[in-house]
């Protein structure tokens, strides 16, 4: 199963410092890992929330991975908010697992930056330069 995941600058070093691999454990406040389904949903939470956000460090990428199947199922998906808002939701506990079953890595495919975000981007990479 292809999923995204839109994030901000700090998770995006934390992902980047696992070789591209994991994604970082969840804050204690975060007892879900909530994946989408499309890539039209990542882009609209990475533009729109990441770019206005100081804790995404003003600039929204949308990851994407792919999961296997077998790990893929024992998740049902969820709808949050609209029928084009399906995300996965894996227990915070679940994630190492979780991320022990991509094939392959997590790659960056788009980046949004707002008017406060600080720093450049590689347009390759669309990486930021001090990651």
């Amino acid at each position: 199963m292809i999923l995204y995941r839109p994030v901000g600058v700090t998770e995006l070093r934390l992902i980047a410092q696992s070789g591209f691999r994991d994604f970082p454990p969840r804050l204690p406040e975060q007892p879900i890992f909530y994946p989408v389904l499309t890539l039209e949903y990542a882009r609209r939470i990475a533009h729109d929330w990441n770019t206005v956000d100081a804790r995404s460090g003003y600039a929204g990428f949308v990851t994407r991975f792919e999961l296997d199947d077998e790990t893929s199922a024992r998740y049902p998906v969820q709808v949050a908010g609209g029928h084009s808002h399906e995300e996965l939701w894996v227990p915070a506990e679940d994630l190492p697992d979780f991320n022990a079953h991509f094939e392959g890595i997590i790659g960056v495919i788009e980046a949004f930056t707002g008017p406060r975000f600080i720093g450049t981007l590689d347009r390759s990479s669309l990486l930021p330069s001090n990651l």
